[in-house]
């Protein structure tokens, strides 16, 4: 169950810095500080997959998406990326 519920959550943040102009300007605003928030995530999500054998797609993507997001197209694809599968992993995750 806390697996579902951090793939809901990173899934959600990831959509939000997926928003063109919006995410990226908040998270330059931040100072890059969502970038290694959502690492630290998707790093403890990618054990709380492996551990209970469910999808690590997700968690993947938004360990790219961290790493590769002061990128500006390129970060924006992933998180969207990122957010697509978390979402769809969360909803079939049960």
């Amino acid at each position: 169950m806390p697996i579902r519920i951090i793939k809901w959550v990173s899934g959600g943040l990831e959509a939000f810095w997926g928003l063109p102009i919006i995410g990226g300007s908040l998270i330059v605003l931040l100072g890059w500080a969502p970038l290694l928030f959502m690492l630290i995530l998707h790093i403890v999500g990618l054990i709380f997959s492996s551990k209970e054998g469910k999808a690590k797609t997700g968690h993947i993507l938004g360990i790219l998406a961290s790493t590769l997001g002061f990128i500006p197209i390129v970060g924006m694809a992933f998180h969207i990326l990122a957010a697509i599968f978390l979402l769809i992993e969360a909803a079939r995750d049960q």
